[in-house]
Formats: structure tokens, sequence, C-alpha cells
């Protein structure tokens, strides 16, 4: 019986106190739903649902590199996450390898440790020759190495309060019907107990595997090594989920390592064909062919699969927790195909449609501008009656910000707005894309062009906005770059007839693909780890977005600011009705926006002036709630609330006030507390102003006007994708120019560097040639 093989760690009173006090008080809130066990999932995102998993962990992810002994590090980061999940609630399983290496390196330790004792005697002396070792049978390997393997996962299950027991099986045991339900009767009874069974072959006396028959059908499949082990185990207990961890990242569709090897993030079973197997593991029976088939028998049967990488040291500590949080790790098999394109696919089309863009006439790109401009207008009651479903969605959820559902808003003002940008942005789209911005005569028929050329692929992630859409778009048009889109669900209606007539536009010249709506399940965290395939991503949004994109970019550049904490400083030379006009703008405008002034500094000489007094009866007005700094509240004889941070956003109609001795003083204090987004001076005073403009290190920096004009729009670049506060790249409103970046062409006319050596025939002339002059056939005739 099955049950004379458990080895079960309650070995004291205490243990089984602990344990018996775990399962009462496990929260309820933690145990994830069961389904109706039958079908896989068929998103990721539903992978959080799995209440039963399966964890397989291949030879090459228990053993070392040398495969002698076990990656002990590596195991200690899968016991931990394997533990926190079974303390979530969750039912877990692992089948395991890693016996016959853990038995090889006790054996060899014990033959060296013999060899040299009988040397010693036999010579008299310690000085010990070469010694041979024996070739070691897998089978005494496994059975010198099974208890050891059990006690190293007892010793790190026991440090998180987590039992475990030990189930060896063969491939009897799963072929008798009987001994099949003693297993299955077994393993039920355990994780009813919430102990954790380890499950391993019994490479101590399994028979060697039957060639080819195994995965015959549903009911059949021979246990000849752990992947089909796993696969039959995590039907047979009807598990949710089976993560099968290997020593490569996932399945490819050719060898990894091999040029056009690409992973594959969602498999189904009708991509079968279009796979190319390499070599097996460099450890273990099974290979990824192996794993597949067994994979593809799980899913057969009812339970989802995904294969991953344990090995990778970046991803080891929390692949397993990614996998079950639905993040886009390894292989997902499913069964159920989409009806669009992967992600993956719309930024292959992105990126081959937008180079197509890029080639195009100058003209030919300010055409598709226009005509999206004039369907804007054209359609503007298909547009505003989707946004008007998308609207009463909002409302009716009850939850969403009153400044988000205003920026929600679409109507006929805003759309004629968004035409006579996108107009602006047609007439800059003739000079960006291919334009000489230096040339040099480096030597006699040797020119060196630097032109201004696409940056790639962009990814922008918007909220709420839907007239970022055709902003962004436009933006993308004229500078060439394929684009993906990721709008807020939200906006979901408004946004989907928007990139319609996006993509009506770029018809009119075949490059209906550069711009992608990405709809599909995805998180944005796994549109972050594109990058292979995304060259920049465009944050626009609040700051805690702005926040999670830079966290989950994973080698993609991320052009963004971080908040938006705008000062006003008033200083003592300034005009009354200047500052009370500025400040209200700057504030109540749409405190909601990234260049709303969140922070007033005021000139102590102001204070207890009538100009102080118009500005308190204003903000009152308004209805702004004032957080009084601490230099601030010290002059005060009325007692607003005490800021709790110099350096806060507010997004609403509310701003924190402080009192500055001194222009110099107020520069600094921004420095300290600003984010180098949009700061003003209001003064009379010219040189005081210049002093301030000149100083003050921020993107965008204005004298007697208000912080609400940063923005592309009113700074006449038609749009922006953004406001940057980034100091490399693009800053500011971010328009055309920043969607751009540049190559070098150099023409020559068989130049070697060997010709500008110490001995060789040329000179370096480096002249500098007019950018105007024309580019083609041009050739010195001296």
């Amino acid at each position: 019986m099955l049950l004379q093989r458990l080895s079960v760690c309650l070995r004291t009173s205490q243990d089984i106190q602990r344990h018996v006090c775990r399962l009462l008080t496990r929260p309820l809130t933690q145990v994830v739903q069961r389904r109706a066990h039958g079908s896989s999932f068929a998103h990721r995102g539903e992978l959080r649902q799995a209440k039963r998993i399966v964890v397989k962990l291949g030879s090459a992810v228990v053993t070392r590199g040398d495969e002698c002994g076990l990656a002990l590090g590596r195991l200690a980061s899968i016991v931990e996450q394997v533990a926190m999940l079974q303390n979530q609630g969750r039912e877990m399983l692992i089948v395991t390898s890693g016996a016959v290496a853990f038995g090889k390196q006790r054996l060899r330790h014990e033959i060296l440790l013999s060899q040299s004792v009988r040397q010693a005697l036999h010579s008299g002396h310690n000085q010990l020759k070469d010694m041979s070792l024996p070739v070691l049978e897998a089978r005494a390997c496994a059975a010198a190495g099974q208890s050891g393997l059990m006690a190293l996962y007892e010793a790190m299950f026991t440090q998180y309060s987590t039992c475990t027991a030990q189930v060896l099986v063969t491939n009897l045991d799963f072929h008798d019907d009987e001994k099949r339900q003693n297993l299955s009767s077994t393993l039920q009874e355990l994780l009813r107990m919430n102990i954790v069974p380890i499950i391993n072959t019994n490479d101590a006396v399994v028979p060697p595997p039957e060639p080819n028959s195994d995965l015959q059908g549903v009911n059949v499949i021979s246990i000849k090594d752990n992947d089909s082990l796993a696969a039959r185990l995590a039907v047979e207990m009807k598990a949710d989920l089976l993560i099968a961890l290997s020593d490569v990242e996932g399945l490819y569709n050719s060898p990894p390592g091999t040029d056009d090897a690409k992973l594959i993030d969602i498999f189904y079973p009708g991509d079968q064909q279009s796979i190319t197997y390499g070599t097996k593991s460099r450890v273990g029976l099974g290979g990824m062919e192996a794993k597949v088939k067994a994979a593809l028998w799980a899913l057969q049967g009812g339970t989802s699969v995904v294969i991953a990488n344990g090995t990778n040291p970046k991803v080891t500590g929390h692949v397993i927790t990614d996998i079950v949080e639905g993040k886009k790790v390894g292989t997902f098999f499913s069964e159920i195909k989409p009806a669009g394109p992967t992600v993956e696919q719309q930024t292959e089309m992105a990126r081959n449609s937008g180079r197509t863009l890029a080639s195009l006439h100058p003209e030919q790109r300010s055409e598709i501008i226009c005509h999206l401009a004039e369907l804007l207008t054209e359609r503007k009651e298909e547009i505003l009656a989707a946004n008007k479903m998308d609207m009463d969605m909002a409302v009716n959820a009850g939850h969403m910000p009153q400044a988000m559902v205003k920026r929600l808003s679409l109507s006929p003002s805003k759309l004629n707005s968004l035409a006579i940008g996108l107009r602006q942005i047609a007439v800059a789209a003739q000079d960006s894309v291919g334009r000489v911005l230096r040339r040099t005569r480096v030597a006699h028929n040797l020119e060196l062009e630097q032109i201004t050329v696409p940056i790639g692929v962009l990814l922008v992630i918007f909220e709420a906005r839907p007239d970022c859409l055709p902003q962004v778009a436009a933006l993308a048009i004229a500078s060439g770059n394929a684009l993906l889109l990721k709008g807020g669900k939200e906006a979901t209606n408004t946004n989907r007839v928007l990139h319609r007539l996006t993509q009506e536009a770029l018809s009119m010249h075949g490059v209906t693909d550069a711009v992608q709506l990405v709809s599909t399940r995805e998180e944005v965290e796994d549109l972050c780890r594109l990058d292979k395939m995304i060259d920049l991503i465009i944050p626009r949004g609040s700051s805690q977005l702005v926040r999670d994109i830079q966290r989950a970019a994973k080698g993609i550049p991320v052009m963004g600011h971080s908040e938006g904490i705008c000062h006003v400083y008033v200083d003592a030379d300034a005009s009354i009705d200047k500052v009370i006009k500025i400040v209200r703008d700057s504030k109540c405008d749409y405190p909601a926006a990234c260049n709303a002034m969140e922070t007033l500094l005021i000139h102590r000489d102001i204070l207890r002036t009538p100009l102080f007094d118009q500005i308190i009866d204003m903000l009152r007005t308004e209805r702004v709630k004032i957080h009084a700094g601490p230099r601030f509240a010290s002059y005060l004889t009325f007692s607003p609330s005490e800021a709790k941070s110099l350096r806060t956003e507010y997004g609403d109609l509310e701003c924190c006030m402080e009192v500055v001795d001194s222009m110099q003083e107020a520069v600094d204090h921004i420095h300290k507390y600003g984010s180098s987004h949009t700061d003003v001076i209001v003064t009379e005073n010219e040189d005081t102003a210049e002093h301030f403009l000149q100083q003050l290190d921020s993107a965008c920096v204005f004298w007697n006007a208000s912080s609400r004009f940063a923005d592309g729009y009113r700074f006449g670049l038609g749009a922006e994708v953004g406001i940057s506060t980034a100091r490399i790249h693009a800053r500011g409103p971010v328009g055309l120019e920043g969607l751009l970046t540049t190559k070098w062409v150099l023409r020559g006319d068989g130049h070697t560097a060997a010709d500008f050596s110490e001995h060789g025939t040329m000179k370096y002339l480096h002249e500098s040639l007019p950018v105007g002059q024309p580019l083609a056939g041009q050739r010195d005739s001296n």
C-alpha cells in the first residue's frame, strides 16, 4: 500500500498542535473558489482562480550545472513560493526529480572516502594516487539519494510551518485500478490535511521506459519521466494548473539559441506542426517534445499548463507566484484560440507596417493625418454616441472620481479642437522624417549626414482620456513610428470607434496596421515585458500609473513625468490683477491636470497686505482647501490644515501655501520639493524674472503666465504624447520632435580607415556643409 510509503513530518505534539491551529485559523477569504473541473482555463488571467496546483521540477531545475548535487538556493526559493501559495488556501503538489543526482553525489563521496582509506593502508603514507570512479548505476543512486532529498524538502518546508509527505510511484500504480484509487485517496487525504505531497518515480525499482507507448489517449500514459508523471498526476487529481519548470524560458518555435527562435507566449493544440524541436535537456529523460506531449495530454484532461524557466536567477524567486497571478511568464497552453491576433502579433504587424509608413513621402503622411482630422468632425455623432455609452457606464458604476469622469467626456467643441490640432501636426509632418540635421565632408568624396528617423515601435498607455488616441496616433503617423495603444477600460467604446477611424485614414496609403489598439486581456505589466519588440513606452495618466509602468518596464525606456508638483511663486513686485488671474487659472481651471498648481509660494513682504487678502478670498470663493507649510502657519491668525508634506500632488481643489524670503529661496524650495515639471513666477521686476527663468531647472519655466500653458496644443505642437520631466531626450510637452531620433549616413567611394593612417594617402577634412544642400547624387567634381 502506498500509505506505507508516506513520510510525514508531524513528529512532535507541538508540531501537531501548530498544524491543527493553522488549519482552524486559515482565512476563508483566501481560499480560491474551485471551478467545475472538465475544461482548462482559457486565459492567463484566470490562473488566479487555480485552487489545486501541481509544480513539476525537472532535473535541470533541481540539480546544479555540474550535475552532481542539488541547487539548494534554487530549491529554497521554490519551496518558499509553494509554501506561500499553500498558506493562501491553495492545494499544492510537487513532482520532483533529483534523487539520482543527490544519490550520485553521496555515493561518489563514499567511494572516494573508501578508496582513500584503502590506499593509505596499502602504501603506508597519505600520498594518494589518481583514483578512478566506477560507473554508478542510476537505480542505486536513486536508492541512496531518495531519503536525503526528502529530508532536505522537509527541512525547507518546516521553516514555513508547512508539512510534507513523500509518495513514490511507478507505472503500475497508474495502470492497476486498485493502486491508482489508493494513490488518489492518499493524495486527497494529504491535501485535506493541508500537507504538501512530494511525488517522485520510484527510480530504485522502476523498469526501463517502454518506447513510444505513452500518450496514446486520455486514459493511457506511461510514466517514463517526470513530465508524463506530472501530467498523469494532474489529470488524476483534477488539478487546475500544472506548472512545469525546466531550464528554458518556455516553448520556442525552433530550438532556443537559433537565429529565428521565438518564445511562444500561448500555445494551442493545433500549432504542433509549426514547432521544430531540439535536443533533450542536459539531464533527465525528457526533452521539450516530451514536455509538450505531456502538456497537451494534461490540457485534454482539463488541466491548464504553463512551461517556464525554473533556473534563471532573475526570475526564479517569483516564477511560480507570477504564473499563478496570471503574469506573462513562460508558455501558456490554451485550448481556446482567440479570434483576433495576440499582442505579440499586433506588435509585429505594427512594426512591419510602421516601416512602410516611415518610407512614405512626407506629403502622404500629412494626407493621412488631415483625413483623420476630417473624420473626427464628419463622424462626430458616431464618436459622441460611443462616448455617451462609456459616460453612462462610468456614472452608473459610481466609483470613478469626478476628475476622471471629466477627462472621459468628449464634446463637439473638443472634437473640433482635436481636428485643429491634427492639422497643425499634418503641417509639421512635412519636415520631420529624413530631415538633415548635420552634414560634414569627412574627406574627398566622403560625406557624412545626421538625419532624423522614427524611434520604432511606441507603446502609449493612457487612462480615461479618449481624445489622447487621435492625438498620439497623429504624432506617430507624422514621425513614422509604429504605435501600440492601450487605453483604459472605462473608455472602451470610444477608443474602439476612434481607432477604427484612424485605421480608415491609414488605409488610404496601405498602412492600416501601423496603429494597433490592444484590446485583449493583456495586463499592462505584461506589455512592459516585450523589450525585444517595443522601443519606447509613454504613459499618460496619473503619477501612480507612471510609477507603476516605470517599475514594470523590463529593459524598455519610459518617457514620462514622475509627478506634477507645479509651483507658482508670487514675488514682492507682483501685480495684483496678474496674481489673481494666474493663481486662479493655474489651480482651478483643471485641478486634475498634471500642469495644475499644487504649491503657492508667497514672498514674505506680501503677508498682511491687500494682495494677500485677495488671494485668500479668491481661493475660498473657488473652494480651494489650503494646506499650510510650516513657515506659513506661523504667520497666520486663522488655522488651515497643516501640510503633511511639501511634496504633494493633490490633483483636486487643494493646494499647499508656504512663505519664502526671496526669489532665490523660492528657487531653492522648488528644487528641493518640486518635480521639475512646470513652475511659474509672477513679478513686474524683469531682473528678478530673468534670474528665476535661468536658475530654475524645470522642464517648463514661465513668467507671468499660468502653469496650464504647459501643453503641446498650447505650445503649437498640435498635440503631445505626454510631458516629460526626464533629462535625456525630450523634456516638457513632447510633440513630433520628441518622437524622432537620428541615424548617421556615410557616403563614400571605396574609402577605408587604413587610407587615413600614418602611411595612408588621404587626410581628414571635417568640413561643415550646409544642411540645405541637395543630397542625391552630390559628389565633389574636383
